[in-house]
């Protein structure tokens, strides 16, 4: 099970759900205090900005984030959930979620997938430069992408409601 939150909610959805793996995406400056259940091995901490086309100044979601998550996702047991946060909660979280869970249950259809993902987050508004990454990673041919796209942009939210996803659906 993947837990999506907030940075805000990390202490309470780690606590909450057992979670002893923890994906960490934010933005260069933005700290994270990992919590003490979950050990340095099993944090993985990407720096990158909320953004889809390069801005001067800004680190642009690439290759090897992507990489560096899918690495940090396939060396996952499952025997204990895993939380995946962001700033918001939105985004760069969302993204890597359903990425995550696409490449952990290759069979599962994208589109079904992006469905979930909607109606388990009304905010989830995924990074569209982390699935075009991982679309092209995975072979997937376009169908993240199309899949990402069909639900559109979420509803307007400061911060996301945390929930979970089922890599199987």
């Amino acid at each position: 099970m993947i837990h999506v939150c907030s940075l805000a909610k990390i202490e309470e959805t780690v606590a909450r759900t057992g979670a002893d793996r923890m994906l960490s995406l934010l933005s260069i400056g933005t700290e994270v205090t990992r919590p003490a259940s979950i050990a340095r091995e099993n944090h993985l901490h990407l720096v990158m900005h909320d953004i889809a086309v390069a801005q001067d100044g800004m680190t642009m979601p690439g290759e090897e984030h992507v990489r560096d998550v899918l690495d940090f996702a396939r060396r996952w047991d499952r025997a204990k959930p895993m939380v995946v946060h962001c700033y918001a909660g939105i985004s760069r979280s969302t993204a890597s979620a359903y990425i995550i869970a696409a490449a952990l249950a290759p069979k599962r259809d994208e589109a079904e997938l992006a469905q979930t993902l909607r109606a388990l987050s009304p905010s989830a508004t995924p990074n569209p430069r982390l699935i075009a990454v991982a679309d092209a990673l995975l072979e997937r041919n376009g169908r993240m992408i199309e899949a990402i796209q069909s639900i559109g942009r979420g509803a307007d939210a400061f911060e996301g409601t945390p929930f979970a996803l089922d890599i199987n659906g």
